[in-house]
């Protein structure tokens, strides 16, 4: 039965190469007379794209232990979601996630008003650069990379999912990661066909609502990663800038750069260039996320491990590069309006644009150091999070302080209200001059929190100075999501100075103090389920004389995974969320049980939901016009 899915997949292959080259024959030709075939031949590849992947679902679920994949990520006692959600757990699954995600992708965007509005020739070369693409993963699934490989003796029961990815967090993240990075595809080949076909309307506004979605779906992702980390790695942290946490960050970079220069091109007609190279460079970042995490080029605690499809990546990374370059260069240069003056909105904005970048930079430089550094250092090290935190967290605060200063400004130029810029400014030096005063450090911290309020206290002036504002979804859209930008940068500025933490080896009826709170081991609970056996701690938390609730960390030996692994337990708080974890259990003795104080932390979940949402209030529909500006 498998060997049906994996011919699917091959037979799918080969039409994507044969159109592929057929679509390069017509475009060489200067013909475009085979563009419904191509439609056609993608709409097949898909549905056998499609067959294939419920058949590997099927296995999943039915416990079938003769295909490798299932062997390897499930077992009987595996429960539905967490069977389910191992299709994207191995490299095999997530790649055919991917594939399989981002041609149901185009698949939508061939029915829809926006690609049908296409000169032919746009639609020939927008398939001459998608095809290839998908031919690309289809060679991986069939080849090195094949999910459909069967055992000679199946077992009797499988290995299970690892205990860290039997999470909620976990069983959403991967796929909305994937889901941005698959539509980035769109963007990426319509930027491509527009500036060969010459077609005179912008690509950036047939590409807007998947931009959006894109950067919606791969922003969530992130986030929601970050909540499985804090959740479940059981570290008191949500981020430790570990590489393939850093693989995703480094395209989120790029990609929300382009959502600001887009907006440039569609108001003005700046920057087309510039925004064709970040469409580009944005899903080359996203391939070059999985390299990261499937070549084994570097350590992490998320990584798969050394895979046979790192160089098959790296190389078609490069080829990307080079041939998006060629088209850039290729581009006619026109009557494009010169870049806007620095004293102007969209001067700020082109800055703002040039700290993602320059952030973007960054973390790639610190996340593959340890290859570049090989070359002279025979034990190469890897950065520290006190790298990134003192390089990153300045620029980060800077950004927030431009997003609160930069919409008092005139898209051509001026300070239109100098008092109402000067407020947001004078809370951000308020709040550093009150830090100073009480001794508060470290100081960033404070400028961060500083540059968070300004942000806050800009977005309600300005929708009270601007009152018609408040009815348009464009300002929500922006402004909104400014406002959850200021609620992330708030909780991170807080949550990881001022974090505070206790351990030690404890007994039933004895105690950690920390910062006023009491934590009383009360008694241990054991119980089984089958797939675990769990041992619980009921910790009671008092302050003040007061029961502030209880905590209940527990220690879970899975089968087929012989070391326990931390579950933990949180009481829920905007100001101090506690948190505990425990690791050894001999008996009745935790050794140790730690309990840690994060203040505001549940600020950069808040601020996360509100800024993958409010971007979505700038969707069109099929009948909106191109936006008009909110202030002439």
């Amino acid at each position: 039965m498998y060997f049906a899915a994996h011919w699917a997949m091959l037979l799918a292959l080969l039409i994507s190469i044969a159109a592929a080259g057929f679509a390069c024959i017509e475009a060489w030709s200067g013909q475009d007379k085979t563009t419904s075939w191509l439609e056609r031949a993608h709409l097949f590849a898909v549905l056998l794209m499609i067959l294939a992947s419920t058949m590997l679902l099927r296995a999943l679920i039915g416990h079938d232990f003769s295909l490798a994949y299932v062997a390897k990520f499930t077992d009987t006692s595996l429960p539905l979601l967490y069977t389910i959600a191992a299709f994207w757990a191995g490299q095999e699954g997530s790649l055919l996630f991917w594939a399989l995600t981002m041609g149901l992708a185009v698949v939508a965007f061939l029915y829809s008003k926006s690609y049908k509005e296409l000169s032919p020739r746009t639609r020939l070369y927008f398939w001459m650069f998608y095809l290839p693409i998908q031919a690309f993963f289809l060679l991986l699934l069939t080849g090195m990379s094949n999910p459909f490989v069967a055992l000679a003796t199946p077992p009797a029961d499988g290995q299970g999912l690892n205990p860290l990815l039997r999470n909620i967090g976990m069983a959403l993240h991967p796929p909305l990661l994937f889901l941005g990075y698959a539509g980035f595809t769109i963007p990426a080949c319509l930027a491509l066909a527009f500036s060969l076909s010459g077609e005179r309307k912008s690509w950036v506004n047939t590409a807007h609502n998947w931009t959006l979605f894109s950067w919606a779906f791969l922003t969530s992702g992130i986030l929601l990663g970050g909540w499985w980390a804090y959740m479940e790695l059981g570290w008191g942290g949500y981020w430790a800038w570990d590489p393939v946490e850093n693989a995703s960050l480094i395209p989120w970079f790029s990609a929300t750069a382009l959502l600001h220069t887009a907006l440039l091109e569609r108001r003005f007609g700046t920057l087309p260039r510039t925004n064709v190279f970040l469409a580009c460079l944005t899903l080359l970042l996203c391939l070059f996320a999985t390299y990261l995490v499937r070549s084994g080029v570097v350590e992490s605690l998320h990584a798969f491990g050394a895979g046979s499809v790192g160089r098959p990546l790296i190389l078609t990374i490069a080829f990307g590069m080079a041939l998006s370059l060629v088209v850039i260069a290729a581009m006619p240069r026109g009557n494009a309006p010169a870049l806007p003056q620095m004293g102007s909105r969209q001067g700020l904005m082109t800055v703002s644009v040039w700290l993602f970048i320059a952030l973007g930079g960054i973390v790639l430089l610190g996340t593959i150091w340890p290859v570049i550094s090989q070359l002279w250092e025979p034990k190469p090290m890897g950065m520290t999070k006190g790298f990134y935190n003192t390089i990153c967290l300045p620029l980060f605060t800077g950004l927030a302080m431009l997003l609160a200063v930069a919409p008092w400004f005139g898209w051509r130029g001026s300070l239109e209200k100098p008092k109402m810029a000067a407020i947001p400014v004078a809370v951000w030096v308020g709040v550093l001059g009150v830090g100073l005063w009480l001794g508060i450090k470290p100081v960033l911290a404070v400028a961060g929190v500083g540059a968070a309020t300004a942000v806050a206290v800009s977005s309600v002036l300005l929708a009270f100075s601007i009152p018609k504002a408040v009815h348009s979804r464009s300002f929500w859209s922006s402004h909104g999501s400014h406002l959850g930008f200021a609620c992330i940068v708030l909780g991170v500025a807080v949550s990881g100075p001022f974090q505070k933490s206790a351990e030690a080896p404890l007994s039933p009826g004895q105690s950690i103090s920390l910062e006023g709170y009491e934590f009383t081991y009360t008694r241990m609970r054991q119980f089984k389920t089958s797939e675990m056996n769990v041992d619980e701690a009921i910790v009671q938390v008092v302050k003040d004389g007061k029961v502030v609730g209880e905590l209940t960390p527990q220690s879970r030996s899975y089968r087929n995974f012989d070391h326990p692994n931390s579950e933990v337990s949180v009481i829920f708080s905007l100001g101090n969320e506690l948190y505990a974890t425990i690791h050894d259990v001999k008996g009745e003795l935790v050794s140790p049980l730690k309990v840690t104080i994060n203040p505001m932390v549940n600020w950069v979940w808040i601020g996360s939901v509100i800024i993958c949402l409010f971007p979505l209030l700038a969707l069109r529909s099929r009948r909106e016009k191109t936006a008009k500006a909110l202030e002439k």
